[in-house]
This record gives C-alpha cells, sequence and structure tokens, in this order.
C-alpha cells in the first residue's frame, strides 16, 4: 500500500464527555490523534466532543470544558469513546446514549471507553460475550456487578469492535496501538518520542506495581501470603491453610506478619476483606447480604460487627453517607 493510499481516508473519532472525567485519560487519547495529524502532514484524524445535553463537563480536577455537541447529534463516527472517571457508578441511566452506542455497534463501527466507562458500557448492554478492563479501582465491582462480562487487570484491551482502557497513561498506549494498526508502527513510535513517552506498554500489562513495590516489603513468602489472600476474598482460608501454600508453619507466618504490618496474618486479612466490602457498598447497589457473602462472611450480623468495629459505622450507614442514590439503583436495574 502506497504512503498515499494508506493515508486517502481519514479517521472521524467521537467523545462522549461525562461528569467527573479523568482529564489525564482523556489527554492522553487525544494528544496522540493531534500528534499523528501533525507527523502524517494532514488532518487525518479528526474528532467531535459531545455531552449528554450539549453544556460543559467538569472534569474530576474541577477544571470545566465545553463541548461541540449533545449526545442527540451523535449521528456516525468510526470511533466512539466513552470518557469517564470519578463515581461513574452514580451517573444516571441516559437512554439516549445507549440507544445512540447500540446503533453505532449495529452498524459496524468501533466503541469503546477510558478509565471507568466500561461501567457504562456493561449497564447498556454492549460488553456481553467480550472482553474488557476498568481501572483496577473498578476490577472487583466490575465483576462483581456484571458477573458474564470478562473483565480482565490488563492496561488496555481490543475485542473486535469494542475497545478499552484502564485510564490513566494506558489512553496513550491504546491509542499508540490503534494507530500502530493503521499506519505501523513506525508511526507510533514517532508519537511516543514526541511525547517524551519512551516504552510503549502492550495491552496484557499489569495495572498496578507488584506486590513488594506496594507494600515495600521484600519477603517472598509474605508477599505469596498477601497475593494468595487477595484470590480468595469470597473463600477465606485459614491461617493454617494460608501457611501450608506458601510452605510455612502457622507461627513462623504469624512471626513474619506481627514483623512487617504488626499484625496476625487474621487480622490483615480481615481487614482486606473489609476493605473490599466498603468498595463494594459504596461502587455497586448490591444488597449487603449480597456484599457479606463475596467477602467471605457467612451472615449479615457477623459482617456488620466486624465493619461497625473496623469503621465505626454500619454497611448501611456506609452506603447512605455515601450518597448511593436510589434513583441510580432503579435507572440501573430499569436498563436491563
Amino acid at each position: 500500500m502506497s504512503e498515499r493510499e494508506q493515508y486517502s481516508e481519514g479517521k472521524r473519532i467521537a467523545f462522549v464527555i461525562l461528569d467527573r472525567f479523568s482529564m489525564i485519560a482523556f489527554s492522553s487519547v487525544i494528544e496522540p490523534l493531534r500528534l499523528a495529524n501533525r507527523l502524517i502532514g494532514k488532518e487525518y484524524y479528526t474528532w467531535k466532543t459531545y455531552s449528554l445535553d450539549g453544556n460543559p463537563v467538569t472534569a474530576s480536577n474541577g477544571v470545566e470544558i465545553s463541548v461541540q455537541s449533545s449526545i442527540r447529534e451523535l449521528e456516525d463516527a468510526d470511533v466512539t469513546l466513552l470518557c469517564t472517571g470519578l463515581d461513574v457508578e452514580r451517573l444516571p441511566v441516559d437512554p439516549e446514549l445507549g440507544k445512540r452506542l447500540r446503533r453505532l455497534n449495529a452498524m459496524g463501527r468501533t466503541y469503546g471507553a477510558i478509565c471507568t466507562g466500561s461501567y457504562l458500557l456493561a449497564r447498556y448492554h454492549l460488553l456481553d460475550g467480550r472482553r474488557c478492563t476498568i481501572h483496577w479501582e473498578n476490577l472487583r465491582s466490575l465483576r462483581e456487578e456484571f458477573p458474564d462480562v470478562e473483565v480482565r487487570a490488563d492496561i488496555f484491551a481490543i475485542d473486535r469492535n469494542c475497545i478499552t482502557c484502564a485510564g490513566g497513561m494506558a489512553s496513550m498506549d491504546m491509542m499508540l496501538r490503534l494507530i500502530a494498526i493503521q499506519h505501523g508502527a513506525h508511526l507510533a513510535h514517532e508519537i511516543a518520542e514526541v511525547s517524551l513517552y519512551q516504552n510503549i506498554r502492550s495491552g496484557e500489562s499489569a495495572q498496578r506495581h507488584d506486590a513488594e513495590a506496594r507494600t515495600g516489603i521484600s519477603n517472598a513468602k509474605i508477599l505469596d501470603a498477601v497475593r494468595i489472600m487477595d484470590l480468595h476474598i469470597e473463600d477465606p482460608l485459614s491461617c493454617q491453610q494460608l501457611a501450608m501454600t506458601v510452605s510455612l508453619s502457622p507461627r513462623q507466618l504469624e512471626r513474619l506478619f506481627r514483623r512487617h504490618f504488626n499484625c496476625t496474618p487474621g487480622q490483615y486479612y480481615l481487614r482486606l476483606r473489609l476493605e473490599t466490602a466498603r468498595d463494594l457498598l459504596r461502587r455497586t447497589g448490591r444488597p449487603v447480604l449480597d456484599v457479606a457473602l463475596a467477602c467471605g462472611f457467612a451472615s449479615t450480623s457477623h459482617f456488620t460487627k466486624c465493619y461497625r468495629e473496623r469503621f465505626s459505622c454500619t454497611p448501611t450507614e456506609e452506603r447512605q453517607t455515601y450518597q448511593w442514590g436510589s434513583d441510580a439503583t432503579g435507572a440501573r436495574q430499569a436498563v436491563r
């Protein structure tokens, strides 16, 4: 394919920007397109910004940006991306947005989301039978809320005409990958160099630093124990089972936890399960009993007792304080 043929047809990108969107994710997804045009020497990529009602939208950092249109004017685009951020679970379900996205999908257009937008795609049934990803803070709640969706902890995922990324600088990696698919790796690397972005990552790259980097602990046994705990939130292992999996005695494991965390393995495990429960209470509308079971508690009474001791409030009070609105819950159920 000649260069003239390669760049003969441009691509139109639609960005649907929603309240409290992530500015770093949005900037990282749009700047590679601008730089691609500059390096190609023509406006191969054009884009348009939309909000639900056409009014300006405020990012999570407080910066307000204006948009060009409302979603009612979103008729066609080669790629349509939802740009979201904090508290995506509390955004109202907009039937018009769902209708527009489903129409684009039926036309064979590419659609997707950055940062936390996968949550909205799942609510509109646009992730059924597809792989996706989301920011690591929302991974567990998305899996719990939509068990039939294949949610991965990758930095970005491309499944047929659906593209999703975890936000932050992962937006840059995803767009560089799309540009490489369309124009070759050379252009993607040129864009990365102009951006002073040295290491382009594959979609399968991990979102988070490993446990050693996060905890500052290098002891392999205790790091293995922490990883195993995280994998067994719903079905907690006993201290003896945990010790066996890392080839230690229960006493040796307890000694390590007291040295590094100033608590027993059981206390650390309980804290991890309760923090997971708090996340689910805040990010999903699941009943308290379901949250309790998902975090390894056999009854709501035991769950409530432990939760109050840890956070000085009950699970119900936690949800009310976080203002999970009944209207949002009802709307979520209505869209299904």
